[in-house]
């Protein structure tokens, strides 16, 4: 089956699963590897994996946003790990949603949807258990991804839409998105090498490393784009609220975080409020000529 036959809400999913069920595992290593190091396999795990797969080196469109994109990933990675040590994955996963509503809120369009917002919205309140006085650190980092998040929402849904292969009907944004992940690869080579070292004389920490690999950065990326390429980016955005009570479920299925009746509750608004939602048509991007 080609993915233009697949309903973009079935990429999603998929891409909310594992957004994170990888990091959730990525925190049981960073007692062996430190952040540094798992940020580094995650991306140059990621990286190898598109070098292989779709060997990304002359992509179409410019260089210019994917060089954006890439920066903003290995930003993004190592601020969303080194946020995740100190506060419950579900607290990230409300924060980095805020800014997204920014981005739901400019294409609401009709009643439903502005009813749909608003459950989503009062959900990710309910999630957002924020102890600010326990672990002011942790904010700040868990809103400094907040705003990388949104980059990467308004970056990635640009390469989705732009040159060949956007629309969901071929490969272009995915070879764009390898060679975004191939930059961010390179960033974080520098400040994440010397701990992910370790990992090289102990192959069972090494295919772990892979493994949140695989699952954080190539299987939610991937479905993202296929999402991205066949929803407009209010409507991409507002069905990203299901984000946190993801990261609720996952953090008491991986973590033991259990839940309050409060986190349930809120996982109940954000689920009427995606159920509700009415989808957009994406708005097309045309691409400029390659520099």
């Amino acid at each position: 089956m080609s993915p233009g036959r697949v309903p973009p809400q079935a990429f999603f999913a998929v891409s909310a699963v594992f957004h994170y069920l990888g990091p959730a595992f990525a925190v049981t290593l960073f007692g062996q590897l430190g952040v540094p190091g798992v940020t580094w396999i995650r991306i140059a795990g990621a990286a190898a994996v598109f070098a292989v797969w779709r060997r990304p080196w002359r992509p179409a469109g410019p260089w210019r946003p994917l060089v954006a994109l890439g920066a903003v990933l290995a930003a993004m990675n190592t601020v969303f790990y080194l946020a995740c040590a100190r506060i419950p994955l579900s607290t990230v996963g409300a924060i980095e949603f805020l800014g997204i509503i920014v981005l739901a809120a400019v294409g609401v369009r009709g009643r439903r949807n502005l009813l749909a917002l608003a459950l989503a919205v009062g959900g990710v309140v309910a999630l957002a258990d924020v102890r600010i006085v326990a672990e002011p650190l942790g904010i700040v980092l868990a809103f400094a991804n907040c705003a990388l998040f949104l980059l990467y929402v308004v970056l990635g849904h640009r390469i989705a839409n732009a040159g060949p292969g956007s629309g969901g009907t071929g490969p272009g944004g995915i070879d764009r998105l390898g060679a975004a992940m191939l930059v961010a690869a390179v960033i974080v080579t520098p400040y994440g090498l010397g701990d992910a070292a370790v990992a090289f004389t102990h192959p069972l920490l090494l295919l772990a490393g892979f493994g949140v690999a695989v699952c954080s950065s190539v299987i939610p990326y991937v479905t993202d784009q296929l999402a991205m390429a066949r929803l407009g980016r209010s409507s991409f955005a507002l069905m990203l609220s299901i984000l946190p009570a993801t990261a609720t479920v996952v953090g008491l299925v991986v973590l033991a975080q259990v839940p309050t009746a409060q986190d349930v509750m809120g996982i109940a608004l954000i689920t009427a409020g995606v159920a509700i939602h009415q989808a957009e048509a994406p708005r097309k991007v045309k691409a400029p000529c390659a520099t």
